[in-house]
Formats: structure tokens, C-alpha cells, sequence
């Protein structure tokens, strides 16, 4: 068995340097499922990395990543986040949300989900 809470520490410190991407192409096995609380749903990997290089591509400034707490509680995590971001398209993005995932024996995530907080 893998150690989530190490992984999930690796994961989390990805995310908050902004490199979302990277996070998912390291981290999320190939078959990986995720939704969103506006019920946007990945059903593999690829899809995931096409929508997170689109949303990435989008952002015209990072003002803040801030990472809360992460939880481990055997094969699944919660880390909160909140993401403070100003979009190309001139609006703002402010999300402070629980992102839940579930990890395999490989140490990849095999789903990811977000909640609002």
C-alpha cells in the first residue's frame, strides 16, 4: 500500500505553486474520474489534463494559492484549498473549495472530486 499521506503532501505542493497540470499528468491514473460541484465530470486521464491545460491557459494572474489542511484518512484525502485567480477574459475567480480524492495501491488518483467550502 502506498503512502497517501505523502503523496497527497507532494500532490498539494504541486497545486500551490500553481502547476495544476503537472499535478494531474504526475499524480492521476489513466482511468481517473473527477466532477465538480457544477457537475463537470472527466472520465480519464487525458480528458483531465485537456481541461485543466484549458483552464490553466485562461488565467492572466495567480493572486494567491492558498492550501489550508489536508486530511488522510486511509486510501482517500481531503485538502482544502482556496485559489484566487484573475481570468484573461477579465473576470475573477475566487474558490475556496475541499478537493476529495481517492488513491489505488499504485499511488495514483483514481478519482477526484471538488466541494464548495
Amino acid at each position: 500500500m502506498s503512502n497517501v499521506k505523502e503523496l497527497a503532501a507532494q500532490m498539494d505542493s504541486i497545486v500551490s505553486q500553481g502547476a495544476i497540470v503537472d499535478a494531474v499528468k504526475q499524480f492521476f491514473a489513466e482511468d481517473a474520474t473527477t466532477s465538480d460541484y457544477n457537475s463537470v465530470t472527466t472520465s480519464n486521464k487525458a480528458q483531465m489534463v485537456e481541461k485543466m491545460e484549458g483552464f490553466a491557459g485562461a488565467i492572466a494572474n495567480v493572486n494567491g494559492i492558498t492550501h489550508h489542511h489536508t486530511i488522510v484518512d486511509g486510501n482517500v484525502s481531503a485538502s482544502e484549498f482556496t485559489f484566487d485567480f484573475d481570468m484573461k477574459d477579465n473576470t475573477k475567480i475566487y474558490w475556496h473549495e475541499i478537493i476529495r480524492r481517492i488513491w489505488n495501491d499504485k499511488g495514483e488518483v483514481i478519482n477526484e472530486e471538488y466541494f464548495n467550502a
